[in-house]
């Protein structure tokens, strides 16, 4: 009887302990086959599509949406273009809510954008920044938003997380409803030895520092497996835009140019800047445009780098006599930084009366530049999480985690200094 009773108290014993475990070991692609892939949005600004495609990338996921309101600026010129270089070509949409309603109300209007488009990929979820709310509110969030997109759009979706979410915020529940596009910077062989509440992966960004023929500066590379195609490839159905009292922030018009325009005073119209309309058009003289030339304009983009200083970002308008080194001294960053984030071809010629973005449309300073050989530092902004933080400098949440003391990742403050 006693070896018996001690019998039951073993299985009960190892059933509990077998249910708590909150992850399973070991996450790997879902299949062998697999597939060479891009992410892009507005970061990217113009991209020459036809040498991406000859550079060996199969995949290109375009961000389409983000919160309630923000069509990303290069959506439409984004789809245009890999669809006519034959790329197989996803949308997602990066998720503000803080409130199921919220989730819906977005998953709406992300559905509204990309009407009438035909994906070949499924439509991706991209959940990091979770505003304040509980680990049981962000998964009612997530699924809230994923089952009203699929059932909006008639396509399969999925979940874009970073490793470290993916093994703490999100539940095992959501892992085994919907496949999962992880980001993680390290390596295939500690990823595989790592552990999530997802079996697989159908998507993996390695890297958010990639180099690709096409595609000037930095962008996120990833593969996929077979499992990220959609079943049906068809257009998505007509949604209409819910928030119908609030046009989308971007649109796509055409202006003809008039006799005595300059590049510069159409940028200023249209809230742009000479180097994106350069970008765009492919013009290789930005002093050189003439009557009657069609110019295609990004009206309205609500982007990091078109509000002005108060409102998020500082513009500056270059004045005769300025050079990108003197610029980037005078704000405190790097040449490199302002060229990325302007698109600029040449860092040599810049030109009088240019509006240049200095900074990203969170705060008033990138970083704090120092000696390069020392550590950068990152001050805290309102919404930021360690995962994002991580993922923008393309670190591990373990590293920040081991560099800084942080006793709780989940729990980072405003203004808080994080070392790089």
């Amino acid at each position: 009887m006693k070896i018996k009773k001690a019998m039951i108290l073993f299985m009960i014993f190892v059933f509990f302990n077998f249910m708590n475990l909150p992850e399973v070991l070991a996450i790997e692609p879902l299949s062998e086959a697999i597939y060479e892939g891009i992410d892009v949005s507005n970061w990217q600004g113009y991209i020459d599509y036809a040498q991406v495609k000859a550079s060996g990338v199969e995949v290109v996921y375009i961000k389409a949406s983000q919160g309630r309101n923000l069509k990303d600026a290069y959506f439409d010129l984004n789809y245009e273009n890999a669809k006519k270089n034959g790329l197989k070509v996803g949308f997602y949409h990066f998720l503000t809510a803080t409130s199921v309603e919220e989730a819906q109300n977005e998953a709406n209007f992300f559905a509204s954008v990309i009407s009438g488009k035909i994906p070949d990929c499924r439509l991706v979820l991209d959940y990091e920044v979770f505003g304040g709310v509980n680990a049981t509110e962000i998964n009612e969030i997530a699924r809230s938003f994923l089952e009203t997109t699929q059932s909006l759009t008639n396509k399969e979706v999925m979940l874009y997380s970073d490793l470290f979410n993916s093994q703490t915020v999100f539940s095992r529940e959501l892992a085994e409803e919907y496949p999962l596009w992880i980001a993680d910077y390290t390596s295939r062989t500690v990823l595989e030895q790592a552990r999530s509440n997802w079996e697989g992966w159908i998507g993996w960004q390695y890297t958010d520092r990639g180099s690709v023929n096409g595609i000037r500066g930095n962008v996120d590379r990833n593969i996929y497996t077979k499992e990220i195609f959609l079943e049906e490839t068809d257009e998505i159905p007509q949604v209409e835009n819910p928030n119908q009292n609030q046009q989308p922030n971007t649109q796509t018009v055409y202006y003809t140019v008039k006799k005595g325009d300059t590049l510069w005073d159409i940028a200023r119209t249209y809230g742009t800047t000479v180097s994106e309309l350069a970008e765009i058009n492919r013009i290789e003289n930005p002093n050189l445009i003439f009557p009657g030339q069609v110019l295609r304009i990004l009206e309205n983009a609500t982007v990091p780098g078109n509000e002005e200083r108060g409102t998020g970002s500082i513009i500056y308008t270059v004045r005769a006599g300025n050079t990108l080194s003197q610029i980037a001294r005078a704000y405190g960053v790097t040449i490199e930084h302002i060229v990325e984030i302007n698109g600029i071809s040449n860092p040599n010629r810049i030109f009088p009366g240019e509006r240049l973005r200095i900074t990203d449309s969170m705060s008033n300073t990138l970083y704090e530049l120092g000696d390069p050989n020392q550590d950068i530092t990152y001050i805290v902004r309102q919404g930021n999480t360690l995962s994002g933080i991580a993922r923008k400098f393309g670190v591990t949440v373990d590293s920040l985690v081991r560099k800084n003391g942080i006793m709780n990742p989940n729990f980072i403050y405003v203004g808080q200094i994080i070392r790089i």
